[in-house]
């Protein structure tokens, strides 16, 4: 549930229209998503190896710093602060605009209503989260409920059939680009799967657990996804779904009416709600492993005396997001977000060599092996390094602001390391395995 509650969360609910606008057969559509799942899971089997040799909280973090050296931990976690987390929110929090919109009528752009809910979820969240637990599960098996209406009355009742041919348009040189480019919303979709390792330190067994749970969770997503979009594909058809930015709406729309897309809206407006207000507290464990290496303020990693919050933190992840929403549209976001998270995967991934040459891993724990290593970590870090490369070709403005801002990450690290006086070397980590 926790790989499965990082991953959907609004990309299903929009990205459907953006791929559809780049590729436009149902072959290519339902193929872009296998292929995202497919990376999915590769990612998945490579982060349960990795937290099971290093189970310790803040995830892709201390992977980056315990295989390369602390200043490259510290730029992901700035960018996870400034672009990943902070962008990723602030996407979701568009879509819940969007649907918000449809359901009350109100006239106040997407951007001014991201806005306004990402301040109010952080206000709430500084408070604390004595309910937390029991609000995360409710609004969990309401996204799952809002996601099965949609395929099963869909289905039922949404009309329509797929055409499968043609497969490909005439083929192009612009396709391959069209593919590529469809691949940026389809990769932010499935996205999120990697946060269940912040909480590894604190499993019972994460040599089982964590990494069943990947690998099961994505799968689940896999199957999720690739329904929706063969509803969509069945009741809209490709130039519909090109046509509309709130597919599900309409699909709910033309089985059961207007009263079945304003349900459908508002199931998935209140599920974005859940998954920023779990974003707000998911990656602040990042932040507070930074502060413990004397990387960062150490007022962000610390909690409320009052609220058992980490406020701070809280606080200035809310204000990132909130700039983020107010200055770019949905696709900008994606660009921001996407093309600087794959370069943390691709580094990441590739971790993994590392560990294994130096057959690395927690004393007296289980070490869970990636199926298909070395061939099938080196393909995710190939198409890690594609999508990059990609999302640059396709939007180079957006994608450079971002990677302009993960850049910046470097000389902040050089002046905090020596202000805090941190040793130029990585921290020991656990012994070699022998």
């Amino acid at each position: 549930m926790i790989v499965m509650g990082g991953i959907v969360g609004s990309g299903i609910f929009m990205n459907p229209h953006v791929v559809a606008v780049h590729v436009h057969t149902p072959f290519l559509i339902l193929g872009v998503w296998l292929a995202g799942g497919a990376l999915a899971m590769l990612g998945a089997f490579i982060w349960a190896e990795l937290a099971t040799r290093l189970p310790g909280a803040g995830g892709q973090y201390l992977y980056l710093r315990e295989a390369y050296h602390p200043s490259v931990a510290f730029v992901y976690g700035w960018v996870l602060l400034l672009v990943t987390q902070t962008g990723g929110m602030a996407a979701v929090a568009m879509t819940f605009a969007s649907y918000f919109r449809e359901i009350t009528g109100v006239a106040w752009s997407d951007s001014a209503i991201a806005a306004a809910v990402l301040l109010a979820l952080t206000a709430i969240n500084c408070m604390g989260a004595r309910a937390g637990s029991n609000l995360q599960s409710a609004l969990m098996l309401l996204k799952t409920g809002a996601i099965a209406a949609l395929v099963v009355l869909g289905l039922w009742m949404g009309g329509g059939v797929i055409h499968p041919l043609p497969l490909v348009p005439r083929a192009s040189l612009g396709l391959i680009g069209a593919v590529g480019a469809a691949m940026i919303p389809v990769a932010f979709a499935y996205g999120g799967w990697q946060t269940a390792t912040f909480v590894a330190g604190e499993m019972r067994n994460p040599g089982r657990d964590l990494s069943r749970g990947l690998v099961m969770g994505v799968a689940g997503v896999v199957v999720l996804y690739l329904s929706v979009n063969f509803v969509c594909l069945k009741v809209l058809g490709p130039a519909g779904l090109a046509a509309t930015r709130t597919p599900a709406s309409a699909v709910m729309r033309a089985a059961l009416g207007e009263r079945g897309a304003w349900w459908i809206a508002m199931g998935i407006a209140i599920s974005t709600l859940g998954f920023l207000s779990q974003g707000m507290l998911t990656a602040p464990r990042v932040y507070n492993a930074m502060a413990r290496d004397g990387l960062f303020f150490q007022k962000v990693g610390q909690l409320s005396p009052r609220s058992g919050a980490p406020v701070v933190a809280i606080v200035l992840q809310g204000i990132a997001a909130t700039a983020i929403a107010w200055t770019g549209k949905y696709e900008q976001i994606l660009n921001y977000e996407v093309s600087v998270d794959f370069i943390s995967f691709s580094l990441a991934a590739a971790s993994l060599f590392l560990f294994r040459r130096q057959d690395r891993g927690a004393a007296g724990g289980g070490i869970y092996r990636s199926p298909g290593h070395p061939y099938t970590t080196g393909l995710f870090v190939l198409t890690c390094v594609g999508i990059v490369a990609s999302t640059i070709a396709t939007y180079p403005e957006n994608s450079g602001i971002g990677i302009g801002i993960m850049l910046t990450g470097i000389p902040v690290y050089l002046y905090w390391s020596r202000a805090r006086g941190v040793p130029a070397s990585p921290p020991p980590g656990p012994p070699a395995r022998r």
